[in-house]
């Protein structure tokens, strides 16, 4: 039988490259700073829990299956050190583990992840509020069937990478 551990992610400012600063602006202005700090703590918190439960896990051979990751070797681990480097803690824990014995897998399709980017980055770096709504409208009526495309592709990629008595 296969094993599939799912750790929901959280995104961190470092996770976000470009879009960061536009996020916690809003996020402070829709929130106030108080409650965006507190709620920075908290995300904090849960990637210190999820970090702590994956101490006494044997990773040995388990295939990481990473939100966003359009590569593998080489390339994934560059993006990985790249991820640690801007403080991820997404990328912190992946590089643990792969340092302990995991292996990085191709998890998604890079044109679906750089569509939704390029989307994202249409509604942030908009000129006019004009822009902006007509890019978040543009999101939002492609936005289901997007995230449908990648998630049959993560699915794919699980179900013919993952051997039987393997854990992802």
């Amino acid at each position: 039988m296969r094993t599939l551990i799912y750790v929901p992610v959280i995104h961190t400012s470092a996770d976000l490259g470009s879009l960061a600063k536009d996020v916690t602006k809003r996020g402070i202005a829709d929130l106030g700073e108080d409650v965006w700090r507190q709620h920075q703590r908290t995300v904090e918190g849960f990637w210190d829990a999820i970090s702590d439960y994956f101490i006494s896990v044997d990773v040995s051979g388990m295939k990481i299956y990473q939100d966003g990751m359009v590569a593998e070797g080489e390339i994934g681990e560059k993006i990985v050190e790249e991820g640690l480097n801007l403080g991820s803690r997404n990328y912190e824990l992946v590089a643990r583990l792969l340092k302990r014995g995991a292996t990085l897998v191709k998890t998604e399709d890079f044109n679906l992840v750089k569509e939704e980017r390029d989307k994202l980055l249409k509604i942030t770096q908009a000129k006019t509020k004009f822009e902006k709504l007509f890019g978040f409208i543009k999101y939002r009526l492609t936005k289901n069937t997007l995230l449908n495309k990648r998630d049959r592709f993560i699915a794919q990629r699980i179900d013919e990478s993952l051997p039987q008595d393997q854990t992802g």
